[in-house]
């Protein structure tokens, strides 16, 4: 299936239909990555894929793994929304919320954009394919450490998914399929949160961005040089929707 395919990076990226095939791509390594290293489901629910040259595992629909055939299913519906561009906020939440993945998207609206981010680059560069595929293995790499130091998760793992869309572009009777109308804008973490930024990989025509909140006391024993600086901001009991990216959270 389209979900089950490698990534490969073109030479230039010069469609936004060849830029969303790799944010989907890219989207469908992040979670199977971390579905895989969090130990959700059994080995036999994943096929073994090249990013480049680093090897990944990638979910497909195993019949014996009721639960993989579902995330494929809900990953296809956020594909929907990704393309139709209201796809704002994608959260994958584990257990009764002790591990949250935010993922984020930013669309241009017409042609290429130069630079997303201006916040501490130059305006005037381009967005290049090498960037793009520099910062998807980065963001993938530190996925992998960062998956490898969080402490186990209980065997009785939960998981849930949620998706938040940009409101003045998307209808109000729009879901896509296998979701339905939630009622909250946040979720109930249980312990003190830490936020961590996985990393953002650029496109011209889209942005990613991935966060991590888990329980800060899972991440005492973590390695301190895969976080950039120490303390975090405040505990927020009520994860939020970041609707306009405030800088709350640690660099990995």
């Amino acid at each position: 299936s389209n979900f089950q395919s490698a990534v490969v990076f073109p030479n230039k990226i010069s469609t936004e239909q060849q830029s969303l095939m790799l944010v989907k791509r890219l989207l469908a390594v992040a979670v199977s990555c971390i579905t895989y290293l969090r130990g959700i489901f059994p080995e036999s629910a994943y096929g073994t894929r090249y990013m480049d040259d680093v090897c990944v595992k990638i979910l497909r629909e195993d019949k014996n793994c009721p639960g993989s055939t579902q995330l494929v299913k809900w990953m296809l519906g956020c594909y929907d929304a990704l393309q139709k561009k209201y796809l704002n906020n994608y959260w994958i939440c584990l257990q009764t919320i002790t591990e949250c993945y935010h993922f984020k998207f930013k669309y241009t609206h017409n042609g290429p954009l130069l630079d997303f981010s201006s916040r501490n680059k130059r305006n005037d560069s381009t967005i290049t394919c090498a960037d793009t595929k520099k910062a998807s293995i980065l963001l993938i790499r530190k996925i992998y450490v960062l998956m490898q130091n969080l402490s186990p998760l209980p065997n009785d793992v939960c998981l849930t998914m949620k998706l938040f869309y940009y409101d003045e572009v998307t209808p109000s009777d729009y879901q896509p399929p296998g979701f339905k109308e939630g009622e909250c804008e946040g979720m109930i973490f249980e312990g003190e949160p830490m936020y961590l930024n996985v990393g953002e990989v650029p496109t011209p025509f889209h942005m990613l961005k991935v966060k991590v909140t888990t329980e800060k006391q899972r991440m005492e024993n973590v390695d301190q040089s895969i976080l950039k600086h120490g303390e975090t901001a405040a505990p927020l009991q009520v994860l939020r929707v970041d609707k306009d990216d405030p800088e709350e959270s640690q660099d990995m």
